[in-house]
């Protein structure tokens, strides 16, 4: 678990980053140091953790510049970085702005007139979180932010595949003296986050539903609630009625953005037979228009393969699709470009349930459309899958989308726009399927899952209760 891991560079393939995880007794160190300094964090009251969170917000402006670079060399895209940090400070304001709501305490009458109910809320000690490394920033902090304002110390280990991120944190993190003893960063792979789960009172992960296995059933050894974010294989349904040019806009960048490294892409696209030809026309058309962000970052949209291991599922599926007789229209290969892997946006047509690409997360720039002779065979393919993060539907309008979408088994179904989880966050929602497990990341319940409810019941007078025993 202590062996130097190399890390390598998306751009450019080579390893020019190393990362040390903990030996096993530092890492137990760290859980302790944060663990401990977890009563004064909540002793700070929700007005005190949200001045030392806006302090860090502060010195991660003026590292601002380092982070953006951190960020593109962790994943070799730069407007993508720029979007996530904008999003990741405008996270720590939305949090602040809504906890002191969200963590007031409530006093009720009851049933019982000379019972009286008082509610609090007690949180988690110390909160572990896993992250991946498609957004190495962004999903660090997802689950991050609103625990530590509900009074959480939180532990991070973030993917060892795009790591470089947390140096710039740090430096900012060390200016918060009220702060950095409770939001503690950990280097290292799977080893390291297994151990872990050994040390904390609730686990958040985001990643692969092979790993997420792995995760819930450590969690539940220990007895403690895991929270997770895995696969999602995205279908879009786009009815007779829909605009077009809306449609193939809305879909391409909801594939495609990130090189379509999201769980939230769409990765399956069912479109009415009337207007089936016209529609991946459209698409093709908009697809080429898109460029490769080669040879350096503000030369197109599409940024590099980051992890080297996903270049080669995105190989397999276009291979296997090919092999069963799916048409390619653009796009269509992963290439080798100054040692980084990319792969431009890639149409398919002539694809079946059969294929790989239709029923395994691609997690790449690739588009594969599917004609429906009707609404309900649509649905039926829509739900043809073990995932059901999110999904949407495109019609004339929105009475027509939403019966259909009230079928789709996910969690989040956009309409007449695709991916509107990845721009807001308002709206609670629960993974479906294989694609998670527990309480919803997005809306007021993202942070009242990191805390357990208490109750207190005040007997308010002095007589005798109706049901003790009568001892004359």
């Amino acid at each position: 678990m202590t062996n130097p891991i190399e890390v390598r560079n998306p751009r450019t393939g080579k390893f020019d980053y190393v990362i040390i995880p903990p030996p096993p007794r530092l890492l137990a160190q760290q859980c302790n140091r944060a663990r401990r300094a977890q009563t004064r964090w909540y002793q700070l009251g929700v007005e005190g953790r949200i001045a030392a969170l806006q302090e860090w917000k502060q010195a991660i402006l003026s590292e601002r510049q380092q982070l953006t670079e951190a960020l593109v060399n962790d994943t070799g895209r730069l407007s993508i970085s720029i979007l996530e940090i904008d999003s990741f400070l405008a996270s720590i304001d939305r949090w602040c702005d809504l906890a002191p709501d969200l963590l007031q305490e409530s006093a009720k009458n009851t049933s019982i007139p000379f019972i009286a109910l008082q509610q609090t809320s007690v949180p988690y000690s110390l909160v572990g979180v896993i992250s991946p490394w498609n957004f190495p920033l962004l999903l660090s902090m997802i689950d991050t932010i609103p625990a530590l304002l509900a009074g959480c110390a939180v532990i991070v280990k973030p993917s060892e595949i795009a790591p470089r991120f947390v140096a710039p944190l740090l430096i900012a993190l060390n200016n918060v003296p009220n702060l950095r003893d409770v939001l503690i960063f950990l280097e290292g792979a799977g080893e390291t986050g297994a151990a872990l789960i050994d040390y904390v009172d609730v686990i958040c992960f985001t990643g692969s539903v092979v790993t997420g296995r792995k995760v819930a059933e450590a969690a539940a050894k220990r007895f403690i609630p895991a929270f997770l974010e895995l696969g999602g294989k995205d279908p879009a349904i786009v009815l007779e009625s829909a605009d077009l040019d809306l449609a193939t806009s809305a879909i391409l960048w909801g594939a495609v953005v990130n090189t379509g490294q999201s769980c939230l892409s769409i990765e399956r696209i069912y479109v009415a037979e009337s207007i089936f030809e016209e529609f991946y026309h459209q698409l093709i058309a908009k697809a080429h228009r898109l460029q490769l962000a080669y040879p350096n970052v503000e030369s197109g949209q599409i940024g590099p393969i980051i992890a080297e291991k996903q270049a080669e599922i995105i190989k397999n599926h276009l291979t296997d699709a090919v092999d069963k007789g799916a048409v390619i229209h653009c796009g269509g290969k992963v290439e080798e470009l100054g040692g980084g892997w990319w792969c431009r946006p890639t149409v398919l047509t002539q694809v079946n349930h059969s294929m790989k690409v239709m029923t395994e997360e691609t997690f790449g720039p690739i588009m594969p459309v599917m004609p429906f002779p009707s609404v309900e065979e649509a649905v039926y393919l829509a739900n043809d899958a073990i995932y059901g993060l999110s999904a949407a539907v495109f019609a004339g309008s929105e009475e027509e989308a939403l019966p259909v979408a009230r079928q789709i088994q996910a969690g989040a179904i956009s309409i007449n726009d695709a991916a509107l989880t990845a721009i807001m966050y308002e709206g609670e929602k629960n993974a479906f399927k294989f694609s998670g497990l527990g309480g919803s990341r997005m809306g007021a319940a993202a942070l009242k899952r990191f805390m357990r409810k208490q109750a207190f019941l005040i007997k308010t007078n002095s007589a005798h209760d109706p049901w003790w025993f009568d001892h004359g």
